[in-house]
């Protein structure tokens, strides 16, 4: 099991170079004190505390105490059918391979599944006893407690998550102030030379970022969201916009007054992409521009009743991105624009 548990922890490594983490570092320091203290307290299989400890260390502290509590019901489960089975039926492998036929089956009913590992060692420990008398009973329970135990005290230091949350977010806003920006110079120029790198990579860092997000909610037991994960979860929905966009975009094949306009409104809201939010005066000055649409001549040409068509279509889609925007509280202690 220790094993498979570091093949885990190597494969985070970075490609280049050997690195220890925060997570390897609290299972050494965790595994070395569970065993010390199991010595201390003069219990038999003491290394198995260990074990324990191994398997309750998880990546977040809900997550740790979850595996935890399974892992100890589970056990306690374990202790009681041991009993019952060897107890009653006799001490054979046979006997092992009948118990677990039912214990499994009734661990994953209750929901403790994620014991199951942890209280076979428990039931094999009971099995080489040969005989199970209250006082092993309680060796057992002592193992669990510590093993257990000293686990949730290595999960109460998780590191933050702040500053790469951070990193995250400007490097979203950073590609969508580029996706204004080529939008911005085709309505102006009619270019196409963008190379569109912005589109999946945009895709792929919301989707980390999300990730990242839910895992620092996990992190903090009485803490249920993350305001990390709403703004993550706006700039999704924002983005879903831009993907139904760009195509109707391209497909304006001449330059026009509106188009102008529109690129100047795009040019201010580009340079206004913050975690605050002030989406409420775009909103505004987005229904004055639409306004002014409507009171322009009526367009000459069927070319440019097809541009305007699509950046009025621009201009709807616009105010989606913005609406989405002002539902969002925006982030706490940090300067709020739009």
């Amino acid at each position: 099991m220790c094993f498979f548990f570091f093949v885990e922890e190597t494969n985070r490594m970075e490609s280049d170079m050997f690195k220890i983490g925060y997570r390897t570092i609290k299972t050494a320091l965790g595994t070395a004190l569970a065993i010390y203290i199991s010595q201390l307290l003069h219990l038999q299989n003491f290394a198995s505390a260990g074990i324990i400890t191994i398997l309750c260390i998880q990546i977040t502290q809900k997550r740790s105490l979850q595996a935890s509590w399974a892992r100890f019901a589970a056990c306690c489960l374990a202790i009681l059918f041991s009993y019952l089975f060897f107890e009653l039926i006799g001490y054979h492998p046979f006997v092992i391979g009948l118990l677990l036929l039912i214990f499994i089956p009734t661990t994953v009913v209750l929901k403790i599944n994620e014991g199951i590992v942890t209280s076979s060692v428990i039931i094999l420990h009971l099995y080489m006893s040969g005989g199970i008398t209250p006082q092993f009973i309680w060796n057992e329970v002592q193992l669990i407690t510590v093993g257990i135990g000293v686990a949730l005290l290595m999960n109460l230091y998780m590191p933050s998550l702040d500053r790469k949350l951070i990193a995250y977010r400007k490097k979203i806003e950073d590609n969508f102030a580029v996706i204004f920006a080529e939008i911005e110079r085709y309505l102006l120029t009619g270019e196409q030379d963008w190379t569109g790198k912005e589109i999946p990579e945009t895709h792929q860092l919301i989707t980390e970022a999300k990730n990242l997000a839910y895992r620092d909610v996990q992190n903090h037991i009485l803490r249920h969201e993350n305001q990390h994960y709403h703004y993550f979860k706006m700039r999704e929905k924002q983005f879903e916009i831009f993907e139904r966009l760009l195509p109707k975009v391209t497909s304006i094949s001449i330059t026009v007054d509106q188009g102008k306009m529109i690129a100047e409104f795009l040019r201010d809201l580009r340079e206004a992409i913050h975690p605050g939010n002030t989406a409420y005066k775009f909103l505004k000055r987005l229904a004055d521009m639409r306004k002014e649409f409507e009171e322009m001549p009526l367009p000459a040409t069927r070319e440019e009743f097809e541009a305007r068509a699509a950046l009025f279509h621009l201009l709807g889609e616009m105010e989606q991105y913005l609406v989405i925007k002002s539902y969002f509280k925006g982030i706490k202690q940090e300067k709020s624009l739009a």
